[in-house]
């Protein structure tokens, strides 16, 4: 597997040069976490000792190269983006920590990068309609 040599941010974009002179590149809605960090924080970044992974320490995050081989790019035409656009105040983090899911996988359903299960889907809706009866009683 290829090493990686440089990595950079643009346009809403992590980018990686490889040690074969390969550029891959990932939108950052594939990495919540990145997305929502600020260009310092993403910055603070290692290549991990194999030179096939990266980790940033203050934002717990690891990314492996295998990653930007996914061609999957977002569609924010997605049920679930639906529902978080049309209650465009709910707090993701708060919904995923309600549901026991980490922020980053809630967001990439919400970006469209992760498909939800039918079951997973369910659990979104009775989260949020949950929220509403306990705003309704409030």
């Amino acid at each position: 597997m290829a090493k990686i040599q440089k990595i950079w941010f643009d346009n809403e974009r992590i980018f990686l040069l490889t040690d074969d002179g390969k550029e891959l590149s990932r939108p950052l809605e594939a990495y919540p976490t990145l997305k929502d960090a600020s260009p310092e924080e993403r910055m603070d970044f290692k290549v991990g000792k194999f030179g096939d992974d990266i980790r940033w320490e203050k934002l717990d995050e690891d990314i492996h190269i295998s990653s930007f081989y996914e061609a999957k790019e977002p569609d924010l035409q997605n049920e679930v983006a639906a529902m978080f656009n049309r209650f465009a105040w709910l707090n993701v983090s708060e919904v995923a920590r309600e549901m026991g899911i980490h922020k980053s996988l809630l967001a990439r359903y919400i970006y469209g990068i992760s498909k939800p299960s039918e079951q997973r889907l369910q659990q979104i809706k009775q989260t949020l309609h949950r929220f509403g009866r306990e705003l309704q009683s409030a």
